[in-house]
């Protein structure tokens, strides 16, 4: 381990902005201060001057296709792509091959992750209609949550037996996300639009197949039944103006519910389809500009709690199918801060908001131990920025396995220079150290 020390940085860190330096011992943040800080020892210095400190990202949704899908990503690959893009931890989704519907599969996952993750990890154990038994074995202290699929994903991750809905919200006791989606009104839409084009449906119309109103249905259901047994749920993705009505925007600290928005739904509106096509084809999908600007001041108020990016890519050669044959998802990880960044510069969020909903607000709503902000005695996870170098976005730099961003063509005024993993400099100006690991994220609950 090594001790390093960061000086001269403008620090953005609960609330606050100011010039400062941080010295990291080992694993932690040992001292924050505006004046010079006096160290014993060897010691990395980092001279910080012209550039932004910030908490690292916490994403709570991404899809890193280890095991079973590895031909389009890999635990080892996207978590280095995360770490490029300041992310310093994740939680992973159960949608993997097999999906991750028992203990032992579960933990299969998190030996991978000791092994290859360049970032903090944990995973999301998986609800199917049938498993509730296991459901109920897991460990609420090192797993991050449960993942309910209430619209069509792999495998058997559909939950529509309003017997097993019923029994889940009322017997578990830890976090449930969930993915809204209608399936009866998804289905029918599709079979309209399926009949007047075969497989070939124009993708503008995947915001209308996969509709506000299916999105709504299911947002609106798992409400309901989360009150009934007041269940813990967390609803992921929110991508329509109505369902930001459907949350409060009281303190995170005396929520039950809460909602997260992602980048996508962020940065994309429909008329992106007719350039950017299956690159961004998401489940739930982008919609309207209405939509968009309603998710965004829902960030700001506080209806909706976290931001993430649902990170889950797919070689290029199936996204440039027709439609019915394209699937879903996209990457994102590596620039998800840099795009928050960009919308900062334009005026739409403040570099506090991005750091309270991208690391604050994620350890706090899941009770993630020591990690978040930028404290004395809590784990060195941080980043570094230059808000004043351009870049572009192109094949050379992309580090995703699957080789392609929704983002190619897009010049950012920023970039993230550094990051720091448990007090360890695992990214520095492109270069990565290649022996460092992550740790499994625990929960203080």
């Amino acid at each position: 381990m090594s001790n390093i020390l960061i000086k001269n940085a403008t620090i953005v860190n609960e609330g606050k902005r100011f010039i400062g330096n941080v010295l990291i011992e080992n694993e932690f943040i040992k001292e924050i201060s505006e004046k010079e800080i006096d160290f014993d020892g060897n010691v990395k210095v980092i001279d910080a001057t012209g550039l932004l400190l910030l908490p690292g990202l916490i994403d709570d949704q991404v899809h890193f296709r280890e095991p079973g899908l590895t031909h389009k990503a890999n635990i080892h690959t996207e978590s280095k792509a995360a770490v490029a893009g300041g992310i310093t931890s994740f939680m992973e989704m159960p949608n993997t091959v097999p999906n991750t519907l028992t203990q032992d599969l579960l933990q299969d996952k998190y030996d991978i992750a000791a092994e290859t993750s360049y970032a903090n990890y944990s995973f999301f154990f998986g609800a199917s209609n049938d498993n509730l038994s296991e459901v109920l074995k897991t460990n609420k202290d090192n797993v991050c949550g449960i993942k309910v699929f209430m619209g069509s994903s792999t495998g058997n991750m559909l939950v529509d037996n309003a017997t097993t809905l019923e029994g889940l919200f009322k017997e578990c006791k830890m976090l449930i996300a969930s993915h809204c989606e209608d399936e009866t009104t998804v289905k029918a839409n599709f079979a309209k639009y399926h009949a007047q084009y075969g497989d070939d449906i124009p993708m503008k119309y995947h915001p209308i197949i996969r509709s506000a109103e299916a999105c709504y249905i299911s947002s609106s259901r798992a409400i309901e039944l989360a009150s009934k047994h007041d269940a813990r749920l967390h609803i992921l993705h929110i991508s329509t103006a109505r369902e930001t009505e459907l949350f409060s925007d009281v303190p995170l600290a005396e929520k039950r519910i809460t909602a997260e928005a992602c980048i996508h739904h962020l940065w994309f509106n429909d008329t992106f389809y007719d350039t950017k096509g299956s690159s961004i084809k998401w489940n739930p999908a982008v919609k309207t500009e209405s939509d968009r600007l309603k998710i965004i001041e829902a960030v700001k108020s506080g209806r909706i709690d976290v931001l993430a990016t649902d990170h889950a890519p797919h070689n290029i050669e199936e996204k440039q199918n027709v439609y019915t044959k394209a699937p879903s998802g996209g990457p994102l990880v590596q620039h998800a801060l840099t795009a928050l960044l960009e919308m900062a510069d334009n005026g739409v969020f403040t570099l506090e908001e991005i750091v309270q909903k991208g690391a604050h607000s994620v350890a706090e709503l899941f009770e993630i131990d020591r990690r978040g902000y930028l404290r004395e005695g809590y784990y060195a996870d941080m980043v570094l920025v230059n808000p004043n170098e351009s870049w572009e976005v192109n094949k050379s730099n992309i580090l995703y396995k699957c080789g392609w961003s929704p983002f190619e063509g897009t010049t950012f005024k920023n970039k993230v220079v550094g990051t720091i993993v448990n007090g360890q400099h695992v990214y520095d100006n492109g270069i990565f150290d290649e022996e460092f690991r992550g740790k499994r994220l625990l929960f203080n609950r």
